[in-house]
């Protein structure tokens, strides 16, 4: 049953907690300002991503507070010196970071409060993160105020003029490595992901290969009863369906042929187990041989 809603029917703060818990999981803009008078504020933001790089291009917002329509220390700030380092932020400082996240009162430094080490930056005013393994030294080129009520987004669009690094999470390609970066993210309430670990898995990008498409597959493998929207997905980038060679080679090994003289008597088993067999490898990527046994199965049981 799908349940259809009119935002404006629901309280803010529901609204807001059904969003939040449904974009998701969402980076962290974990913004250094400065005011006027030179007092540091540093502060978290999951309404935050990267939006492009001639020129580079990050988006954060700190929305108008909806308990009371006011505007955070943050977006004073910047309104004030248009300058921000995004901090990123990792497991291990993510108790800190939300340390900072309370609303202290103006002119108090969270760097303190939260027991972060300030560093000067070398572009702007705002100071770095030490403990953030990547931090962007940015100048706010526009910001867009969205409305005037509370919970209206403030939107900071800023490009970056430096970037720090630490050393140690780059890969041999000098990229960040998920496994040594160790972001995480917000979802609703309370909870937050971790982009490491077991929590990864890879999904080849097609924009380098045109798919053959998932209408391009045969109608027993199309409606199958067994293979995930994903599994159909994976057949589907594929570039040109395996040739008759492979479809035998693959229907030669041991899995596939165990198969066959098990339930070769009971056609509509052997389908099925055909079809098992085929989405155990589609989840182990081997994509290429799952396509080989379900065509095979097709082969052997011919409209």
């Amino acid at each position: 049953m799908i349940k259809s809603i009119v935002p404006n029917s629901l309280p803010q703060a529901q609204l807001h907690r059904l969003i939040l818990g449904s974009v998701a999981p969402r980076p962290i803009a974990f913004a250094s300002t400065i005011d006027k008078s030179g007092n540091p504020n540093l502060s978290p933001f999951s309404f935050f991503n990267a939006f492009g790089v001639n020129p580079t291009t990050l988006i954060f917002s700190p929305s108008r507070r909806g308990r009371d329509n006011t505007n955070k220390h943050t977006y004073e700030n910047i309104n004030e010196i248009p300058e921000v380092v995004i901090n990123v932020v990792n497991f291990e400082m993510v108790q800190q970071m939300s340390l900072a996240s309370c609303e202290f009162p103006k002119g108090v430094n969270e760097f303190e409060k939260a027991g972060f080490t300030a560093l000067a930056s070398e572009k702007i005013r705002p100071f770095r993160v030490k403990e953030s393994p990547v931090q962007f030294e940015c100048k706010v080129r526009q910001t867009i105020e969205t409305g005037d009520r509370g919970g209206a987004a403030n939107l900071v669009i800023c490009e970056i003029l430096m970037i720090h690094i630490h050393a140690g999470i780059l890969d041999q390609n000098g990229i960040p490595d998920p496994n040594k970066i160790r972001l995480i993210g917000r979802h609703t309430g309370d909870y937050y992901v971790k982009a490491f670990g077991e929590s990864l898995f890879e999904v080849e990008k097609p924009a380098a290969k045109l798919g053959i498409g998932i209408d391009a597959l045969p109608d027993k493998i199309r409606n199958s009863t067994i293979l995930t929207g994903n599994n159909l997905g994976q057949l589907g980038n594929c570039e040109v369906f395996p040739s008759t060679i492979e479809i035998s080679q693959v229907a030669s090994l041991f899995e596939v042929s165990n198969i066959i003289n098990e339930f070769k008597i009971n056609k509509i088993t052997l389908h099925q187990e055909f079809h098992i067999l085929a989405k155990k490898w589609l989840d182990e990527g081997r994509v290429k041989d799952a396509f080989c046994v379900l065509l095979a199965d097709i082969n052997m049981m011919p409209e």
